[in-house]
């Protein structure tokens, strides 16, 4: 891993990229989303300050635990004065990111065990299969690809 000198306080692009392990075209899209910012010189290249690597470490972190890009952001905002995360920060959104994932578990795990049922079967069906027709709340009483909007009783039905 490429040293910096200490006396450096603003990286380039590349120095960025080759201390955080994440590529430039990910540090161009971490910049257009807000999650990180740099500063142009008189050439028009972009300088990030150091703790930047700070800023990219956390949100890879949290992006490999499954936090969408734009909650990261919103975290990265809650911060005062845009300052770098630190280890009391990341303890306190982990916690309140626990229950989201813990959610997205269950979530997975119950997708996982129809898999296993779906595959058993192989038949897709649009009437039983839940992974072709989740949440299916009408599939008891109808059937067919389509929902037709529900008529009241007795009123007739459109001639085609």
């Amino acid at each position: 891993m490429p040293q910096i000198p200490g006396k450096i306080h603003e990286l380039t692009v590349g120095q960025v990229a080759a201390r955080s392990g994440a590529a430039v075209s990910a540090l161009h899209f971490y910049e257009s989303k807000g999650l990180i910012s740099s500063r142009r010189t008189s050439g028009n290249q972009r300088r990030y300050a150091r703790d930047t690597l700070r800023r990219v470490a956390f949100v890879r972190a949290a992006q490999r635990v499954g936090i969408p890009l734009a909650t990261i952001r919103e975290a990265l905002a809650e911060l005062p004065e845009e300052r770098t995360p630190t280890k009391a920060d990341w303890a306190r959104l982990s916690e309140r990111w626990r229950s989201e994932l813990d959610e997205r578990i269950q979530q997975l795990n119950r997708l996982r065990d129809h898999l296993t049922d779906c595959i058993g079967c192989g038949c897709l069906s649009l009437d039983t299969c839940v992974l072709s027709n989740p949440d299916d709340v009408f599939g008891e009483r109808l059937s067919g690809s389509r929902l037709l909007a529900e008529r009241p009783t007795g009123e007739p039905r459109p001639t085609a």
